[in-house]
């Protein structure tokens, strides 16, 4: 695994492993690359894995804070099966669906499945435009893109 400038650090109560092999099998190009047992620290266990191609390190060590809503991670979907698969994925084994996107993985991370094009749509110079797919967005749960499209183009119901 290539060494990052920058590199997204998860800290799990006990179960990083699993959460690294949970994601693995989810998104392509993606795989636990190494588990390391820290000796003098019990149980604590170091796991590198890569998701999409970027690295990540998982610690299982007792987690002193629960994961919350100020970090997540969006991944960028460039149709709705590609957005439901994932969305379907993230959420197996008792994860929660949120509104607007979001859902809470079984452990306690935060996701943003959505499509490619939404801050595009919404950055439109046309505040018209950029307004409708805003109010189509927050009426949602899981993000339906030919209802964002139709909200874009003015042709929604």
């Amino acid at each position: 695994m290539t060494i990052q400038k920058i590199t997204p650090f998860l800290w799990y109560s006990k179960e990083a492993e699993e959460a690294a092999a949970f994601y693995a099998d989810i998104f392509p190009d993606s795989r636990v690359i190494r588990v390391t047992a820290v000796p003098s620290a019990g149980s604590t266990k170091i796991v590198e894995f890569v998701l999409f191609g970027q690295p990540f390190i998982a610690m299982s060590s007792g987690r002193p804070d629960p994961f919350n809503h100020s970090v997540s991670f969006m991944v960028n979907c460039d149709d709705q099966e590609e957005l439901d698969r994932y969305w379907n994925a993230l959420l197996e084994g008792g994860g929660s669906p949120e509104a607007c996107g979001w859902l809470k993985d079984s452990f306690g991370v935060s996701w943003q499945i959505v499509p490619t094009d939404l801050v595009g749509m919404m950055a439109d110079p046309d505040q018209a435009k950029a307004k409708r797919v805003a109010d189509a967005m927050l009426k949602m749960v899981k993000f339906d893109i030919a209802a964002l499209k139709a909200a874009y183009s003015g042709t929604m119901d």
